[in-house]
């Protein structure tokens, strides 16, 4: 059998695995978050968050809405250096991310059973 030939098998094979994988798993929520980042915001997001009055006040002056609170704790990035997460008794974290190309700093208290809102603050670039 020629090279050519056992390539062709080869990825013949390789793509009904992937389309027989790709249908088995289609509606499964299986996700891939191996990193501390996405591994630390999964666990906050599995949880009921509440927020604190002061971020209350920011949703009632329309500076920020709740969805886009939620929108930063799915997709922004934790900045480990000033975060606490051996804090007792629960973990702090600074979630950073993005809104009106505004930059938004996040604190989450990161409890067993709820994660907390407890400040919010705007950085204008």
């Amino acid at each position: 059998m020629k090279l050519i030939q056992r390539i062709g098998y080869y990825l013949g094979g390789f793509s009904i695995g992937l389309i027989i994988l790709a249908f088995f798993l289609n509606g499964k929520k299986a996700s891939c978050s191996y990193g501390p980042d996405a591994r630390v915001l999964k666990n906050i997001n599995s949880k009921k968050i509440i927020y604190n009055d002061v971020i209350f006040e920011y949703i009632s002056h329309n500076i920020i809405d709740s969805t886009e609170i939620r929108r930063i704790l799915k997709k922004g990035d934790i900045n480990f250096s000033d975060s606490d997460p051996r804090h007792k008794p629960c973990g702090i974290y600074l979630v950073e991310g993005e809104f009106d190309e505004k930059d938004i700093v996040i604190t989450v208290e990161n409890c067993e059973d709820t994660a907390t809102v407890t400040d919010l603050k705007i950085e204008k670039p």
